[in-house]
């Protein structure tokens, strides 16, 4: 989420508990979010010898995105669209809007709302019910 690429240090990683502390966020606040068991799995094949988990410059992630969207030829997708995908994901998922808000940052349903569409096909499955 909004964190820069640098401010993620491993100290910040807890395995065992599956979360991580984003000490640097855009809403100024730090925040625990969760680790899926995919994201415990790579971050245990990390380079620890750094004190960052991601030694990569912001440019060297734009770079890196420029490429991959001409390589998958998907030009219309900005980086932040990720983000995006990743809330609506989530209340697909059934999360609540405090269980995404508490992972997204964002400090209000508004704010919040702006990410998340109502399925309205789940709606009507559940209203025919």
């Amino acid at each position: 989420m909004a964190t820069n690429s640098s401010s993620l240090k491993w100290d910040n990683i807890d395995l065992a508990r599956k979360q991580a502390l984003l000490p640097r966020t855009k809403n100024g606040e730090s925040r625990y979010i969760p680790l899926t068991n995919k994201a415990c799995e790579a971050l245990q094949h990390g380079n620890a010898e750094s004190d960052v988990v991601f030694p990569i410059s912001p440019n060297a992630v734009r770079l890196a995105w420029e490429r991959l969207k001409k390589k998958a030829n998907i030009d219309h997708i900005r980086f932040h669209d990720l983000r995006h995908e990743a809330i609506s994901r989530l209340f697909e998922k059934g999360l609540t809007v405090p269980e995404v808000a508490s992972i997204s940052g964002h400090k209000t349903p508004a704010m919040l709302f702006r990410y998340a569409h109502a399925d309205l096909r789940r709606i009507s499955e559940l209203i025919s019910e």
